[in-house]
């Protein structure tokens, strides 16, 4: 397939198309009542970090909605393989594996569960840091929404929350639960640095325990950095030394500011993109 001039492509029904194609009909139940399901991978400097470990996270996510994965997990990761190399070398490259349901009303049938791999373009943002605000909106408890799978309905409380961001003039969210902890940013998860300690909210299942959070984790804690999963106040936060975030779309990025507290880019931060980038040069496609 020839991807010249092309911004994506998407498989669905055994073949690659042109991103752009229509894929799910006004009639399909996932399209009527939200059961879409998905999840992200990062192909970049010839790597696909972690590949494995989204596409098993698609698998978990769609046993929530019951849905179910078409093909097996091996020719999933595969595919997405091959999807990135229709691409140039070194392409910087954004994976979506996703599930959706075509027949149900209310409930989809899994039987109709249809696999479609979107792979776009999609810049690494640059290492300068964002700036975010205390957000408005709250995460939703589980047992209000389906917040362990990664699933479509619940961005529209992100896209909220990240609107709000923009119209106050920053470029991110912190986001709370319901009992005021701080649990992540609106597209990232978050890390603090107080008093040398490296610090990062405890998964209370208000949010996805990230993939790329728990591999930056293990990566710190191999240096022998220890990192302490706990509750984190606005008052941690705002007082702390350094702040950071992990994430599958720009993996390990500095914070600048959050309302009107300023931060350096400290040590920690470095140490944990630098760890990062060269867990990531193992995973070469």
């Amino acid at each position: 397939m020839n991807t010249e001039g092309k911004n994506s492509i998407v498989w669905f029904n055994g073949k690659w198309n042109d991103g752009l194609k229509p894929i799910m009909s006004s009639m399909s139940q996932s399209y009527m009542h939200g059961s879409t399901i998905f999840d992200g991978a990062r192909a970049y400097k010839n790597s696909i970090p972690d590949l494995h470990k989204h596409c098993e996270r698609l698998i978990n996510s769609s046993k929530i909605f019951g849905l179910s994965l078409p093909i097996s997990k091996e020719e999933l990761i595969n595919l997405c393989k091959e999807g990135v190399t229709y691409f140039e070398n070194g392409a910087e490259l954004y994976i979506r594996p996703s599930i959706f349901c075509d027949e149900g009303f209310l409930i989809p049938e899994a039987k109709s569960s249809k696999l479609v791999i979107t792979i776009f373009r999609a810049p690494m943002p640059d290492l300068s840091g964002f700036t975010a605000m205390l957000s408005s909106y709250r995460r939703p408890h589980p047992l209000t929404a389906p917040t362990l799978a990664k699933a479509s309905c619940l961005y529209a409380n992100t896209s909220l929350a990240l609107s709000e961001a923009k119209s106050n003039g920053f470029d991110n969210v912190v986001m709370r639960d319901g009992e005021e902890n701080i649990v992540e940013f609106g597209s990232a998860n978050l890390f603090i640095v107080k008093s040398e300690r490296v610090i990062t909210p405890e998964w209370n299942k208000t949010f996805l325990n990230g993939i790329t959070k728990q591999r930056v984790i293990s990566l710190l804690k191999e240096e022998g950095i220890d990192v302490l999963e706990t509750r984190i106040s606005v008052d941690d936060l705002l007082s702390a030394d350094e702040v950071f975030s992990t994430g599958n779309f720009g993996k390990v990025l500095p914070v600048r500011k959050i309302n009107k507290v300023d931060f350096e880019i400290g040590a920690v931060c470095k140490k944990a993109i630098n760890l990062y980038s060269k867990y990531a040069s193992t995973y070469k496609i």
